[in-house]
């Protein structure tokens, strides 16, 4: 007995709902969406129409849904392109190769049971992925969205090939015989290659944290160790102090105003009394350029510092603390070749805009090279390609320039 039209359309617009709510819990996690309310609707719809659509083996439907899902998934979130277009095929491919071997292989498509199953499908995924979601988007470095764009393709690449092998059926029924006998192995391939990538999206973004945390742990010792050194020259000055004082009235006493006032200017010149220790109210940025500050002055090199930044900056501290610390290491090590001592850094927010800016000399005819130089490349730089790599992360610019035998480095970063 066939059901009322009113209760197919309250299943069919259940399921779309349905389907749709469960893509979006998974992908929200994926992906990094616009912000409103809109966009969220938007994708819930976009979500819930694709994975209704009715995917046979043999049918051309997949060609008219790829490209409009694919854009659409991109009008939606913002950040890594790579990283977006890789889970944006990963999800086409985990869609439709559920609509595919349940229109094909386990129902009528039309019937209500089709409409239901894809959301129960949809649903048991969302529930064995759910323990394993992140309370944040998953994050990963290009060269990780590049390797998993690369994965991404074979998935996609094996649903299309037999989807539509034999799209016009009515020609060679071999071929569609063919197509279906593949697709009885090859669908479910693709479903659990799909799942699996997903996986091992987050275990890659749980493998970076666990750096992150490492590296922010090295950042973290840096700067007590900075403090304890300030701390033990503030209490060697202050036993000192009485010793100070009293070499001071000795001279005065004595006449020898300028010994005083030379002694005086020498003590002044202490770190602790300059208040050297301190270059920007943002605690990263003033850790790393103290510390390059330092070992410029135990290099023999000079650094002149400009710099002005707030306590708060729209950067991690870990890509801050890279950023940063790369530019002043290739800065050193070009200007010691160089024979020009001297190391211009700029440090300021400005119109809506962070700029790091480094400038130092080249040694003759010798041009920056674009990966360290380094023989320990895990705890060094990674030359101007990863510094890059994290300018356009957060939508930025990374300029680099030589000319006249002077190397000159700029980040954009919009705050």
């Amino acid at each position: 007995m066939t059901a009322p039209v009113w209760v197919e359309i309250a299943v069919s617009l259940a399921a779309l709902l349905g389907n749709g709510f469960f893509l979006y819990q998974l992908l929200r996690h994926f992906l990094a969406l616009r912000s409103g309310p809109l966009w969220k609707v938007l994708l819930l719809v976009t979500l819930g129409l694709a994975s209704s659509m009715i995917i046979w083996v043999g049918d051309p439907n997949l060609l008219y849904t790829f490209p409009v899902f694919v854009v659409l998934l991109l009008v939606y979130s913002k950040g890594d392109r790579v990283g977006r277009l890789a889970v944006a095929l990963i999800f086409f491919s985990l869609i439709m190769s559920v609509s595919a071997l349940l229109d094909t292989y386990l129902f009528d498509a039309d019937t209500m049971l089709t409409r239901v199953s894809r959301t129960a499908v949809f649903g048991l995924l969302f529930l064995l992925l759910r323990r394993h979601l992140p309370q944040e988007v998953a994050a990963l470095p290009r060269r990780l969205w590049n390797l998993i764009l690369a994965l991404a393709m074979m998935p996609l690449c094996a649903l299309t090939a037999v989807v539509l092998l034999s799209y016009r059926e009515w020609i060679s029924l071999a071929a569609h015989s063919m197509a279906l006998n593949q697709g009885m192995v090859i669908l479910p391939f693709t479903l659990a290659t799909s799942v699996v990538l997903l996986f091992a999206i987050l275990a890659l973004a749980d493998h970076e944290a666990l750096e992150e945390q490492v590296r922010l742990a090295g950042l973290r010792e840096i700067y007590y160790q900075g403090v304890q050194r300030e701390n033990q020259q503030i209490r060697t000055l202050r036993h000192d102090l009485r010793n100070h004082v009293m070499a001071v009235s000795g001279l005065l006493e004595r006449g020898e105003t300028e010994q005083a006032l030379g002694y005086l200017e020498q003590l002044t010149q202490s770190s602790v009394l300059s208040g050297g220790g301190r270059l920007c109210d943002n605690e990263v940025a003033n850790v790393v350029l103290t510390a390059k500050a330092k070992e410029m002055t135990q290099r023999g090199l000079k650094g002149v510092f400009q710099v002005s930044l707030p306590a708060c900056l729209l950067i991690s501290e870990v890509d801050l603390c890279t950023l940063l610390g790369n530019a002043l290491d290739n800065a050193m090590e070009a200007a010691e070749k160089s024979g020009n001592p001297v190391i211009h850094v700029r440090c300021r927010v400005e119109k809506g805009l962070f700029m790091p800016q480094v400038e130092n000399a080249l040694a003759g005819d010798e041009t920056p090279d674009l990966a360290t130089t380094k023989a320990d490349k895990t705890a060094h730089g990674f030359g101007l390609p990863g510094m890059r790599e994290i300018a356009q992360r957060y939508g930025g610019s990374l300029e680099a320039s030589a000319d006249h035998g002077r190397f000159e480095l700029l980040v954009c970063l919009p705050q």
